[in-house]
């Protein structure tokens, strides 16, 4: 009787157990697996620190709306495209000379790339394009533009295939300035930068057709050796009795230079990138012309220790020093 008893306890909870084991080959047969579905595969938003010294500032970064599909995006194709003149001009910006190719040429180097994002998104690139910081894209201080370059994360071995079509970065030791959507691919998004190797691409001479060369004229050969003395008098603490000045900008005093360009469309696309770039100026950034050269002057400001504070603080955010000037 007590093995009848027991019998009946233990049979329900049997059944009970059964059943909980035995619904489970049913589901399984009746829902296909998520990884046999042919959907498109979404792009998870990455997760991204904001920190000082990365690919972005404050609030420069990849935005709060990132769309899916950024895997999906295909690399640049290179192609022959003409030269953008304006671009090969030489300028200085915060001291140091840039001379940029006057044609399509190999190039290879390795350093540091970083990134640009949402702060300079739909802004005018350095040949005149929008920047579309999901499109395959790149700046670079010396290419010509529009040209074409893989770029290899030394870290990881990808690769991505850029065209680039604006200037910088002017951040100390960086070589390039990618897209949001090649630093996501490369896998430069967390960290804000990291170490690449940069190699020019030149399309291919079965195509029959001449890369767009551009001989500069004489005057922009000596282009760099005209800025350089124009500085080194600027350096000084008066100015000369011949100083231009422009209707917008007459005042005298002390201000902080921060680029000189042959070119005016240079100089304000300039103007506006160091604007976004160093957001947290009080002083109006202005562009002061005479000579041919056009100038970016930052103040004025009640004294040289003003000024060289300002000058220190950019040095901090930029790694490269503005000149102090009196004029």
């Amino acid at each position: 009787m007590m093995l009848i008893r027991s019998l009946a306890i233990a049979l329900p909870a049997l059944l009970l157990a059964a059943c909980g084991t035995t619904s489970l080959p049913s589901d399984e047969s009746t829902v296909e697996p998520a990884t046999t579905a042919r959907t498109p595969t979404p792009t998870r938003k990455p997760t991204v620190t904001l920190k000082r010294g990365g690919g972005f500032y404050k609030d420069d970064g990849p935005g709060d709306e990132i769309p899916d599909g950024l895997d999906d995006i295909p690399d640049a194709e290179p192609k022959w495209e003409p030269l953008h003149k304006p671009a090969t001009r030489p300028y200085v910006v915060l001291g140091k000379e840039y001379v940029p190719n006057t044609a399509l040429k190999p190039y290879k180097a390795r350093g540091i790339a970083s990134w640009y994002g949402k702060k300079f998104h739909g802004q005018k690139t350095s040949n005149g394009e929008i920047y579309d910081m999901f499109a395959m894209t790149a700046a670079h201080p010396t290419l010509v533009l529009p040209s074409y370059v893989r770029v290899t994360s030394l870290h990881s071995g990808k690769s991505v295939i850029v065209r680039v079509n604006d200037r910088g970065p002017f951040h100390a030791g960086r070589i390039i300035d990618l897209s949001y959507t090649a630093a996501y691919k490369l896998g430069l998004v967390n960290g804000g930068s990291g170490h690449v190797e940069v190699e020019s691409i030149l399309p291919g001479e079965a195509t029959g057709t001449a890369y767009a060369q551009v001989a500069p004229p004489a005057i922009e050969r000596d282009e760099i050796a005209n800025l350089s003395r124009q500085m080194e008098r600027e350096e000084r603490p008066v100015q000369s009795a011949a100083a231009i000045t422009t209707p917008d900008d007459n005042a005298p005093g002390i201000y902080l230079q921060l680029g000189a360009f042959g070119n005016p469309d240079n100089a304000e696309n300039m103007r506006n990138h160091l604007v976004r770039e160093l957001d947290w100026l009080n002083e109006p950034l202005r562009i002061r012309s005479g000579g041919g050269i056009h100038r970016l002057h930052l103040g004025p400001y009640a004294s040289r220790s003003d000024a060289e504070l300002i000058a220190e603080k950019i040095r901090t955010t930029l790694g490269q020093r503005p000149t102090v000037i009196t004029r």
